[in-house]
């Protein structure tokens, strides 16, 4: 070693720009060559590689033997091999048969073959990292009983387990109001159950994907009384929201009377401090269509890894049709960034009136249905933060299929439905990802792709997609199309003046195909821009878009103020 610090000393008071290696080694093995570097430090770290190449094929003792730099700064080396070493035997010591088997090692292939510290140092590692993760942490490995029998060497592994360490209880030191044992439970370090390294790490990673929680320090670890005490200092976030708005209007269809429109929305998060989520939205925009949504999330039922939600929509299209939706999930977070579920189903849609459908002699676009479907959702994310995010990836894909039944209508003619198979097979699948990337500390861009397709004989309007809006592509009204296929991209640059507020500018560009009336496809886009900005008392959204599609022109006159508060507490 201090021959080899001698002559990179050497090289660096040189000081020469040209930066020439001849290598020689000699020995039970001959090799030579010429290599070429940019900087002394790099050629003096590829004659160390050398040296750990000839040591990983049981040299042990290989060496730099000689050294000489010539008046041009060229560098030559004699490398001398020495003996090559074998393993005679590598004996499992006091390894017992459990820890081999989760370690995936097996001491018996160290037979005649070279003696390489580096395979032992993974046998060491994967031991020690088994360890860690069935309650000794404090675990320590190493050779005994060493034995050198010519150029053949023979060791044995010793191993001291320690002490055994379970989780105490999980301490939250922030001013969350989570309970202590529920969020044990989400975080899977459960009192008196064996520590694990492997879940620690794991529990940071989950923090990143609960939205009503906000990590504020950084976490400890502690052990005292052969017990580990893992530390959380979390907050709750002001997630929670209220927020609507009434208005009152004069009664276009029916004189003298005032028209409600209006919009309703709460979010309840963590309540109880045993993380149930429930939202709440209610929708009218005119005389006679409105929404309503409803969402309840249960999370690790009976204290199980399992979460249970469920939602219902209502959808009522001006007098042309009622939609129900009603849906129950039962889902599993597999790792720290993926989640899967797997759900069930009803669809129902019913025609509001039948008067105007007195004489047509086709099934209408729009019928009653019945839709039961069964399907999966798998989500990834790597977010840095799920509820404002600026950096990392969220994707997620759902598909479903079932059996859609026609139901006849009395107020339509039953030869209508004579020419249909009234019960037909219906699948859809949905997926898109979502990449943030923050480029300078005030600069980033989001990126949006979403698609979607359902397919069946019997397709019907009212059983389609809707696209349009806030949430999709913007510059046109909410629930604008109707689509029996659709993929729309979403580009938006912004601009940080805050750590949670920035202006943006977008661009939304869309193919949509409607297979059920004669629209068919359509290729709209927008454009526009606007401002996020938080506030002491929650976040304000505004949007100025323009829109263009076959059934929009662009102009000013057709566009889009999308904007909204929502309170947060």
């Amino acid at each position: 070693m201090l021959f080899m610090s001698g002559f990179f000393l050497a090289e660096l008071a040189f000081g020469n720009a040209d930066f020439k290696l001849t290598y020689i080694i000699t020995g039970e093995t001959e090799r030579r060559g010429e290599e070429v570097f940019a900087d002394t430090l790099s050629r003096h770290q590829f004659v160390r590689e050398l040296l750990f190449i000839l040591q990983g094929e049981g040299y042990l003792f290989a060496h730099v033997a000689e050294l000489y730099i010539t008046e041009q700064g060229d560098q030559n080396v004699k490398i001398q091999t020495g003996k090559r070493f074998e393993w005679l035997s590598l004996n499992k010591g006091n390894l017992e048969e459990w820890l081999i088997l989760k370690s995936g090692i097996d001491p018996q292939k160290f037979q005649r073959i070279p003696v390489d510290y580096t395979a032992v140092k993974r046998i060491f590692d994967a031991v020690l990292k088994v360890s860690e993760n069935q309650g000794y942490p404090f675990a320590s490995i190493h050779l005994d009983s060493i034995r050198l029998t010519g150029q053949q060497i023979g060791a044995a592994i010793a191993y001291n387990a320690g002490p055994r360490i379970t989780f105490d209880t999980l301490r939250v030191t922030g001013n969350s109001l989570t309970r202590p044992i529920f969020f044990a439970r989400l975080m899977d370090l459960l009192p008196g159950e064996p520590f694990s390294q492997a879940k620690v790490d794991r529990s940071f990673g989950l923090l990143k994907n609960i939205p009503y929680l906000q990590l504020v320090g950084e976490p400890k670890l502690s052990f005292q009384n052969e017990e580990a005490t893992v530390y959380f200092p979390i907050n709750d976030r002001r997630i929670n929201s209220l927020d609507g708005i009434i208005g009152i209007l004069p009664n276009e269809v029916e004189g003298n009377k005032l028209l409600v429109t209006g919009q309703f929305d709460i979010a309840l998060y963590n309540v109880s401090g045993k993380g149930r989520n429930y939202l709440a939205s209610w929708q009218r925009l005119s005389q006679y269509s409105q929404n309503l949504r409803l969402t309840a999330v249960e999370p690790m039922v009976l204290g199980s890894g399992l979460d249970v939600k469920a939602s219902f929509f209502l959808l009522k299209e001006d007098t042309t049709f009622l939609n129900r939706d009603f849906k129950l999930d039962v889902g599993y977070r597999v790792s720290p960034s993926t989640y899967l579920s797997f759900f069930t189903r009803r669809q129902t849609g019913d025609l509001l009136s039948t008067s105007q459908l007195a004489e047509v002699e086709v099934l209408p676009d729009v019928a009653d249905f019945r839709f039961t479907n069964y399907g999966m959702s798998l989500e990834f994310n790597t977010v840095d933060d799920v509820f404002f995010p600026k950096r990392g990836i969220l994707s997620s894909f759902t598909f479903g299929l079932g059996n859609k039944r026609i139901v006849q209508n009395t107020g339509l003619a039953p030869r209508l439905y004579e020419d249909i198979d009234r019960e037909t097979f219906q699948y859809y699948l949905q997926g898109g990802i979502t990449y943030h990337h923050l480029w300078r500390p005030q600069l980033g861009t989001m990126v949006n792709l979403q698609a979607g397709q359902t397919a069946n004989p019997n397709l019907l309007l009212n059983d389609l997609f809707r696209l349009g809006g806030l949430k999709s592509i913007r510059g046109f009204n909410e629930n604008y199309f109707f689509a029996s296929q659709y993929a729309y991209l979403t580009v938006e640059p912004r601009f940080y003046f805050d750590t949670s507020s920035y202006f943006l500018i977008f661009v939304d560009a869309a193919g949509i195909n409607n297979q059920v009336t004669e629209l068919g496809r359509d290729f709209p886009f927008s454009f526009g821009g606007g401002f996020s900005m938080q506030t002491k008392g929650g976040i304000f959204n505004f949007v100025y878009a323009l829109g263009s599609s076959e059934t929009q022109p662009l102009g000013f006159n057709y566009s889009r103020i999308h904007f909204g508060y929502t309170g947060r507490f």
